[in-house]
């Protein structure tokens, strides 16, 4: 039986992945310094590890026929606009080291989790922004160390494919949200953040949104995303490919639907806060053609799932 290692196994879509490939009935390892937060992983072996060993990752990743890549120190737009040398040198440890546990394993065949991150802010400064098509990623400009980092490593993933006997697949987030996601403690992402404040606000009540809540985004459930990462690594495509939902949207109108899901009829208090780009949207007719693929939850669906799991998890520790 083919033997899959999911690094970031505890991390939300790490968590999801596993399910998701144990499911369709691989053999799965899941790697982390921490176990999922919100239910127990359904790994065959769950091995905790830090990646910034290269020791570390060569053992485990030995015996290993096919690894998705997803470990790295990463949080919503807060946490990766404060804490840039943590972020850059974390990222590259685990990276550079992981790559080099895929060189010395059975299979040498990685799966890499890079971001829309990598695109120049240069074409993402309007609300307006034009779909970001792969190739687009250059002239590089990439939004802040997160950016820069995964850039990097897409870089050195496609030298190893040429120069080393490797297979390399990499995909490109945007914005995946779903049940289970971190909605608390700093490192949340938008729409765990704004679940989170709708289901502690007050009906008829107030949630504060950082900028004028303009800014758009993509957006993709997890569920989608995951079966798009594992139709990626079974193709024969190398290159950069972006795994996102279609269309965009402000973050008004994404909070004024879950104001909409909840019944609470909120009002949105803008604040200063770190918005980053102003615009991203991802162009996804590549991953159309090549793994003739389109995610299957619409927004709405997918943030009524995730809201009323975020207001459970609030009402059940009350």
């Amino acid at each position: 039986m083919k033997k899959i290692a999911v690094t970031g196994a505890g991390g939300f879509i790490g968590h999801h992945l596993v399910r998701a490939l144990k499911r369709k009935g691989f053999w799965v390892r899941g790697i982390d310094i921490k176990k999922p937060e919100f239910s127990q992983s359904e790994a065959d072996e769950f091995w905790f590890a830090d990646l910034r060993d290269k020791d570390v990752a060569i053992k485990i990743l030995q015996d290993i026929d096919e690894v998705y890549a997803l470990a790295a120190d990463v949080g919503g737009v807060g946490h990766l606009s404060r804490w840039n040398y943590e972020i850059i040198k974390n990222n590259l440890e685990i990276d550079t080291n992981t790559l080099q546990g895929v060189l010395a394993s059975k299979g040498k065949k990685v799966l890499f989790t890079s971001s829309a991150c990598v695109y120049p802010i240069y074409k993402q400064s309007t609300t307006d922004v034009a779909p970001l098509k792969e190739e687009e990623a250059y002239p590089a400009d990439p939004e802040g160390a997160y950016g820069w980092e995964k850039l990097i490593t897409e870089r050195m993933l496609l030298h190893a494919a040429e120069e080393r006997d490797c297979q390399v697949r990499i995909s490109r987030f945007q914005n995946v949200y779903g049940p289970e996601e971190t909605f608390e403690g700093g490192k949340e992402k938008v729409i765990g953040a704004l679940c989170r404040k709708m289901a502690l606000a007050q009906k008829n009540g107030e949630i504060e949104i950082w900028g004028d809540g303009k800014q758009t985004r993509s957006f993709c459930y997890v569920e989608d995303c995951v079966e798009g990462l594992i139709d990626l690594m079974n193709s024969n495509f190398s290159q950069p490919l972006n795994i996102s939902g279609d269309g965009d949207i402000s973050i008004n109108d994404v909070a004024n639907l879950l104001s909409k899901i909840s019944t609470k009829n909120v009002s949105l208090k803008h604040i200063e806060g770190p918005q980053g780009v102003r615009g991203r949207q991802s162009d996804n007719s590549k991953r159309r053609e090549v793994l003739k693929w389109t995610p299957k939850v619409p927004l709405e669906a997918g943030l009524t799932k995730t809201y009323l799991w975020v207001e459970s998890q609030i009402k059940n520790r009350k």
